[in-house]
C-alpha cells in the first residue's frame, strides 16, 4: 500500500479495527495518528499498535495525507465545523457515518474537500467486513485505490455508482449482522423450549450460520435458491420449517424490514 499519513477523528470500535487491519498488513504505525477527547482510548490504541494520538483534531488533519472521519453522524457536523479550514487544504476524507450525504460535509467544512463515503458493518472488527463505498465527483483514480486498500484491510469492499445506493448498503450489510443474530437470537429460544440448555442450542446454531456462510461463500456459482433446494428434501423436516417460513410470509417481512431500514436511513440524511 502507498504509504501515506492517515489520521482518524475518533477511536472507537470502527476506528480500532481498521487501524489493526492496517497494522497487520504491516502498514507503519508511525502514519498513523487517532485524534479523540478521550485519553484512555488513545493511550490503548497506541499500546496496541504503535501509533501516534492527539486530542486536537485539527493537529491530526493538519498533519494527516488521508482523514477517516468515525465519529457517530449526531455529533458530525460539530466536529467538522470545529476543524479549521487552514487544516483541509489537498485532503482526501472517508467517512464512514451512515444517513450523511457527502454535500452536508462540503457545507459542514464551508470548503470544497475530496469525499469517500463508506458503510462498513460489525464483523469489520474481525477483519470479516463488508463495506460498500461511493466516490463522490472529487475523486481520482489515486484516491480510490488508497480508500479501497484502507478499507480492505477489514474485510470486502464494493463500490457503488449511485449514493444512493449506499443506503441499500446499509440495509443489506451494515444493518444485516442484527438481522441474523436475531433470528438466531428466536431459534435459540425454541430449542430451549424444546429441552436443549442455551449454550448447545447456541453451539448448535452458530456453528451451522457459520458453515452455512461458508457454503455460500464457496459456491457463488449457485444461486442462494438452489443452495436451498439442496438442503430440502420434499417431505422432509427442512421442508416443513421451509413451508412454515413460506405460509407467515416471512419474504414479505424481510422486504418491509429492508426498505424500513432504507427509509431511517433518508430520514437521517434529512436531520443531519
Amino acid at each position: 500500500m502507498e504509504q501515506q499519513k492517515i489520521a482518524f477523528i475518533g477511536a472507537g470500535n470502527m476506528s480500532r479495527s481498521i487501524i489493526s487491519g492496517l497494522v497487520t498488513q504491516h502498514y507503519p504505525g508511525s502514519l498513523i495518528m487517532a485524534a479523540n477527547p478521550s485519553q484512555d482510548k488513545l493511550d490503548k490504541l497506541q499500546q496496541d499498535f504503535g501509533i501516534l494520538t492527539t486530542n486536537n483534531n485539527d493537529e491530526a488533519v493538519a498533519w494527516a495525507d488521508i482523514v477517516v472521519l468515525a465519529v457517530k453522524p449526531q455529533i458530525m457536523a460539530k466536529v467538522c465545523q470545529d476543524i479549521t479550514n487552514d487544516a483541509l487544504a489537498d485532503k482526501l476524507f472517508i467517512t464512514i457515518a451512515a444517513g450523511i450525504l457527502s454535500e452536508r460535509y462540503q457545507a459542514y467544512f464551508n470548503h470544497p474537500i475530496r469525499l469517500v463515503r463508506c458503510m462498513p458493518n460489525t464483523p469489520s472488527l474481525l477483519g470479516l467486513g463488508m463495506s460498500g463505498l461511493y466516490a463522490g465527483s472529487a475523486i481520482n483514480q489515486d484516491d480510490r485505490a488508497i480508500s479501497e486498500q484502507i478499507i480492505r484491510s477489514v474485510g470486502e469492499i464494493l463500490w457503488v455508482d449511485e449514493e444512493t445506493h449506499i443506503d441499500t448498503v446499509i440495509a443489506c450489510s451494515g444493518s444485516s449482522p442484527a438481522y441474523f443474530f436475531l433470528f438466531m437470537e428466536y431459534m435459540q429460544q425454541s430449542a430451549v423450549s424444546m429441552g436443549l440448555s442455551g449454550e448447545e442450542a447456541r453451539l448448535l446454531i452458530q456453528q451451522s450460520a457459520l458453515g452455512a456462510a461458508q457454503m455460500v461463500r464457496h459456491n457463488n456459482h449457485l444461486e442462494l435458491s438452489e443452495l436451498r433446494k439442496q438442503v430440502t428434501s420434499k417431505g422432509g423436516t427442512t421442508h416443513a420449517a421451509i413451508e412454515t417460513f413460506k405460509q407467515q410470509k416471512l419474504d414479505e417481512t424481510v422486504d418491509k424490514a429492508m426498505k424500513n431500514a432504507v427509509e431511517r436511513a433518508q430520514e437521517m440524511a434529512s436531520q443531519f
